[in-house]
């Protein structure tokens, strides 16, 4: 399951995707997300059918990806965000 984490407005679309079932949460993308954008719940409150543990974008910056992420956004010659460089699974993807 694809779990979205964002919202979007007139300036853009401002989405975190976190694959569910790749997600093993593990959580190195708690510890390489410089914003604190993330969290590892015992399960995944997207789906309820899954009790293993899941990497979630906390409640109170899911409004705020685009300040929160901003300065890691990639330009140009820039590295991958740290969340995804840091998911071995491949299961967190950005919307920019």
């Amino acid at each position: 399951m694809l779990a979205n984490y964002g919202y979007s407005d007139g300036s853009g679309s401002y989405f975190i995707t976190i694959d569910t079932d790749k997600c093993n949460g593990c959580g190195d993308c708690v510890t390489a997300c410089p914003a604190e954008v993330f969290e590892v719940v015992d399960e995944d409150p997207n789906d309820p059918m899954n009790d293993e543990p899941q990497a979630i974008v906390k409640q109170d910056k899911k409004k705020k990806l685009k300040y929160e992420c901003g300065p890691c956004k990639p330009a140009s010659n820039r590295p991958p965000l740290p969340c995804v460089a840091a998911c071995q699974a491949g299961a967190i993807v950005h919307s920019w």
